[in-house]
């Protein structure tokens, strides 16, 4: 195979910039004004608040998807630490008839809640392994399982628990 010849390419000069306006250095010197306004939201206050004031106790429902049927459920918070904007949330939860500890985080900037029960064995198309994921805090949080399988389920707490039935006053 033949080599293909040499051939020797002018080089263009290069061209310095020259700029056509002058450079005006008192710009710098000046304060740069924002338009709009700052985010005085401090997540890691409200986390602290959060440990603090949060109700430590919880009642609602949940539905798993499958069967439709609600079973009662409490949840119990025995410890909140706030740590920067999360809060780690330590307690236990009784779903039905079945009590298991959790402990998860709740973000105080977005109200994003991750609940683990640790529990080996869980009731009602709940299974170890699987979390409660909201992104209400506390309200309204989905069951995601630990398999692709497990069509989850809805949880919905409330913090006014009524223990006892109120009395039925009559109109006469």
């Amino acid at each position: 195979m033949p080599v293909p010849p040499v051939v020797d390419l002018p080089v263009e000069m290069a061209v310095p910039f020259e700029s056509q306006l002058p450079f005006d250095s008192s710009s710098l010197s000046m304060p740069l004004m924002l338009e709009g306004t700052v985010e005085s939201f401090d997540p890691a206050l409200r986390a602290a608040d959060l440990a603090t004031n949060l109700p430590r106790q919880w009642c609602g429902t949940y539905r798993a998807f499958p069967d439709g049927v609600d079973q009662t459920v409490s949840l119990s918070l025995s410890s909140l630490r706030a740590y920067g904007q999360m809060v780690d949330v330590r307690g236990a939860m009784t779903i039905g008839n079945v009590t298991t500890p959790v402990q998860g985080n709740l973000n105080a900037k977005s109200d994003q809640l991750n609940l683990i029960p640790l529990a080996d064995t869980l009731t009602a198309n709940l299974e170890s392994g699987g979390a409660f994921l909201g992104l209400q805090g506390f309200g309204l949080s989905g069951w995601q399982g630990s398999r692709l399988t497990n069509p989850g389920g809805r949880l919905s707490l409330s913090a006014e628990c009524v223990s006892e039935a109120l009395p039925i006053r009559g109109l006469w």
